[in-house]
């Protein structure tokens, strides 16, 4: 993948006793951090209606080198919820034409 904008979409579960907390630090927290970062342009979350993991949540990135800024590493990942994500999925897509 050259270095242009693409959608990345990030697949979890979460024990269910964090499940409510898991959802308050995403929205609260979680988007506003990484949004505040160079090159992170929107996000978006999901809940699965069949197989797979059950959250998603959905950016738009300007390019790879949005994952290479001082801002990003201090913000990736699960935080505080870290122990209790279970089958993470992640892949990362461009449009096509």
């Amino acid at each position: 993948m050259q270095d242009e904008a693409f959608t990345h979409i990030v697949r979890v579960d979460i024990d269910p006793e964090h499940e409510d907390a898991f959802n308050r630090w995403y929205v609260e927290t979680h988007f506003p951090d990484l949004l505040a970062c160079p090159g992170w342009l929107s996000a978006k979350r999901f809940v699965s209606v069949g197989d797979g993991p059950r959250y998603a949540a959905m950016y738009e990135v300007a390019g790879r080198w949005a994952f290479e800024t001082p801002e990003f590493s201090k913000v990736k990942g699960f935080g505080p919820f870290e122990p209790y994500v279970r089958n993470f999925t992640r892949i990362q897509l461009r449009p096509i034409g």
